[in-house]
């Protein structure tokens, strides 16, 4: 149930990690001198480029140190050695910074498209090469943006660090079945949304609520300077908005993004009647309470063992992909996965692809129910896509926030439909319900997030928002996306508490990628169907080039226009037709 991290380092106290950690800085000032004592000139640019590129990517060894101390700390967010190392990584890495902003200079004055056409190396890195030149536009001079990587580790970094310890540590008083109080980790009673009883999802939504109180102001204050360190640095960037500088590390044109938020605004209506459904087959009247957003319907009897989780998503990932089986299994039994919950241990879950090592590592909180069988799988897309990047350079293994969410999405969709061809009406409504919740939360509440967020910069600009301020910005961001389908006095003022993405100093409005992932692994999955076997390859071949291309190249590789309204119009028809299919079925 523990994962291994004994192919990083055996302790923080080894000769291997303390070797890396003098190394790493030794490699971070050769890049310094390189850059200032080479870079300067424009004599032999092209011999110039090709040597950064390659001391770059001589520097991914290192990244092993940053994998290390931050898994250690997600398992055990108190972990003072592990605190005291984050720190220090942060601080050599940010003596690079100097290096990066001189380099993103030198390309955009240096770089030739003869230059490419010239060196294999460079024509390898052509798409990292050009995104470079366009970045370098948004960057300050190498003095500001020195001075402004030393301050964010006391800054946002601090903050979002901040926000992990005190939710991760967060004990929540929760009266079980017995009537004894007993103290319980956040992540635990988060998980009580999906049990069978409704006193006790009931209980557990109060007791969530009633915990946060203890901390709300603290995070409050985290989340207040860490927006407020965005707003300040985009403007001094010269991006036009929070929300500019999301689109443009997302490799995402303003086309695209447009096409999938009109998409979801035109078609968000038809998850009203799935909502109304769940609400009357659960016996309310005034709308589905939030607590009961995950309530499972019907008797089904899904739940599973951990071996049993094992076996099912193994077996059933292999039936599409022999390769995509072949990961999964090796995932499982080399101990990449942190599986249960535990105190101390961060909620949610999580995959780490480890590039250098040709591993990853996935923390889950699983307790058995079938969404915790899909979580895996999910996590495991992540791994797999990093796998099939495993052949290319490091700096070439890098993609953007939406696609990363392809892959894991597409994995949950083989193991729903692989679900549903051997179960009985009761489990045929309970797993199709599944589905649909959680494209529910992609679509909807994922878009309530985006308004949210959006809500906060705009009043963030003007000051520092009050934890009332923040719940009433929530509570009307749900209002909004869901269109009045829940009801009004059960609904969730503290979700800006509890979702890691806000708490993103580098990765804000980390919610409509989501949404992107699942509407393109929809019609992902729908391509599998009409071809068959063949789509693995190409399915492959795309994931190992995403690395290399944007959005639109991206859907190009296997023949799809993502820049029309109609083609996550399409997708999210498919979803309706689950709806209108569970409907006739409860």
């Amino acid at each position: 149930m523990n994962w291994s991290l004994d192919s990083l380092y055996m302790g923080f106290d080894t000769d291997k990690f303390k070797n890396d950690f003098e190394d790493l800085k030794l490699g971070i000032d050769e890049l310094n001198r390189f850059a200032e004592d080479e870079l300067l000139s424009s004599i032999d640019a092209r011999q110039k480029i090709e040597k950064f590129i390659l001391l770059q990517n001589g520097l991914e060894k290192y990244n092993l140190l940053d994998e290390y101390a931050n898994l250690i700390l997600s398992v055990d967010t108190e972990n003072s050695l592990a605190i005291k190392y984050t720190d220090a990584l942060e601080e050599i890495r940010s003596e690079a910074v100097r290096a990066y902003v001189i380099f993103e200079e030198f390309i955009k004055n240096e770089l030739r498209d003869e230059f490419i056409q010239e060196s294999e190396l460079l024509k390898e890195h052509e798409f990292h090469l050009n995104e470079i030149k366009e970045m370098a536009k948004y960057s300050l001079t190498a003095k500001e943006e020195f001075v402004i990587s030393k301050l964010t580790q006391t800054g946002s970094g601090a903050f979002s660090k901040q926000w992990e310890q005190l939710t991760g540590s967060l004990v929540v008083e929760f009266e079980d079945y017995d009537g004894i109080k007993k103290q319980q980790p956040l992540a635990v009673i988060r998980s009580l949304a999906y049990d069978k009883s409704k006193s006790k999802r009931l209980a557990a939504y109060k007791a969530e609520l009633a915990a946060y109180k203890k901390i709300d102001r603290s995070v409050a204050f985290s989340l207040n300077s860490i927006k407020g360190e965005v707003i300040t640095l985009s403007k001094l960037r010269g991006y036009n908005s929070p929300l500019s500088i999301t689109l443009i590390h997302s490799r995402m044109d303003e086309e695209v993004f447009y096409a999938i938020m009109r998409a979801i605004s035109n078609k968000i209506e038809v998850f009203k009647k799935y909502f109304q459904k769940k609400s009357e087959v659960l016996g309310y009247k005034n709308g589905l309470p939030f607590y009961e957003l995950f309530a499972p319907l019907g008797d089904s009897s899904l739940s599973f063992t951990y071996d049993e989780a094992k076996i099912f998503v193994v077996d059933n990932l292999t039936s599409f992909s022999p390769r995509l089986g072949g990961y999964a299994k090796k995932a499982f039994c080399s101990k990449w996965i942190d599986a249960t919950p535990k105190e101390g241990k961060r909620g949610g879950a999580f995959c780490s692809n480890i590039h250098y090592l040709g591993e990853s590592r996935i923390l889950t909180n699983f307790t058995g129910s079938f969404n915790d069988v899909l979580t895996l799988a999910h996590e495991l897309g992540h791994g797999y896509h990093g796998d099939c990047l495993n052949r290319a350079s490091y700096l070439n293994s890098d993609y953007p926030m939406p696609i990363a969410e392809t892959a894991s999405t597409l994995c949950e969709t083989i193991l729903i439909r692989a679900a549903l061809k051997n179960a009985l009406k009761d489990e045929a409504s309970a797993i199709l319900e599944n589905d649909i919740s959680s494209s529910a939360q992609v679509i909807v509440d994922i878009y309530s997030r985006f308004l949210f967020e959006s809500r906060v910069f705009e009043l963030r600009e003007k000051g520092s928002l009050t934890v009332k301020e923040f719940k009433e910005i929530m509570i009307n961001s749900q209002v909004e996306a869901y269109r009045g389908a829940l009801d009004s006095d059960y609904l969730h003022p503290y979700m800006w508490v509890c979702k890691p993405h806000y708490y993103y100093p580098d990765h804000n409005f980390y919610n409509f990628p989501y949404a992107y992932g699942l509407l393109f692994a929809k019609a992902l999955y729908a391509r599998y169907e009409e071809i068959g076997d063949e789509f693995s390859k190409l399915y492959d071949d795309m994931l190992a080039q995403t690395g290399k291309h944007d959005l639109k190249g991206i859907a190009n590789i296997i023949g799809m226009d993502v820049t029309k309204e109609e083609f996550f119009i399409n997708s999210l028809n498919v979803i309706e037709k689950e709806i209108d299919q569970l409907i006739s079925l409860l």
